[in-house]
């Protein structure tokens, strides 16, 4: 069970970030959404689709979380890609439709973490996350593909703990996925250990996140040579 405060705390940033996703989305227009976005190979399009597919496959974490019946969160990556595909493909407006009802769905489904969950642990692929982090994931999901829009919105404007749901996120990412040793430290006195720990990169949040995240060294410094990333 997730301490209502907390999950109280976690919803209402959720609540804030989709609005500010929402009000960018629907600024957009049909040729503006079928631009490049800021992940490789995707148009903005895409990244909304992917954020309306992620939003109702979280939903079957919360399940697993909630019943204990073990669930994949999709069945296959071919199965995710044609998902956001049939998704990115909708005309403009049930593509936002779209993701208005199934950012609706999850915040409505996460509110049954409240009660007794059977599964203190799912798994996300091969990362393993607490069941009381399923929200926590979301806004990450939220947080770091609204800046991937590339629009006038900056990472900047989301709630300092939202942005740091999101570093957590690529930390665990980058531990599942072997990232070589760091020890990551930023201005607002974060520390995360990453393998062995052996180098020292030091940045803020936002710029500790574009590089984990999107391989952008601006405002990240080092003790030795940045290393090659796994991507996230």
């Amino acid at each position: 069970m997730i301490n209502p405060a907390r999950l109280h705390s976690d919803q209402s940033r959720l609540d804030r970030e989709t609005a500010m996703l929402l009000a960018t989305v629907e600024s957009l227009s049909g040729d503006e959404l079928a631009a490049p976005s800021q992940c490789e190979g995707w148009s903005r399009a895409d990244v909304v689709a992917h954020l309306a597919s992620n939003a109702r496959a979280l939903v079957r974490m919360v399940d697993w979380a909630v019943t204990g019946e073990e669930q994949q969160i999709y069945s296959s990556r071919a199965a995710r890609d044609e998902d956001i595909a049939r998704i990115a493909a909708m005309p403009r407006r049930e593509l936002i439709n779209e993701l208005v009802e199934a950012s609706r769905f999850f915040a409505e489904q996460s509110e049954r973490l409240a009660g007794e969950v059977q599964a203190e642990e799912v798994r996300i692929g091969a990362t393993p996350i607490p069941a009381t982090s399923l929200v926590a994931v979301r806004i990450s999901e939220v947080v770091v593909h609204h800046a991937d829009l590339d629009t006038a919105w900056t990472i900047e404007e989301a709630d300092p703990d939202s942005l740091l749901n999101a570093v957590e996120a690529a930390v665990r990412a980058m531990r599942v996925r072997n990232a070589p040793g760091m020890t990551l430290v930023t201005e607002e006195r974060d520390e995360w250990v990453i393998g062995d720990g052996a180098l020292r990169v030091d940045s803020d949040r936002e710029g500790l996140l574009a590089w984990l995240a999107r391989g952008e060294t601006e405002g990240v410094e080092a003790d030795g040579p940045l290393p090659e990333l796994p991507s996230w």
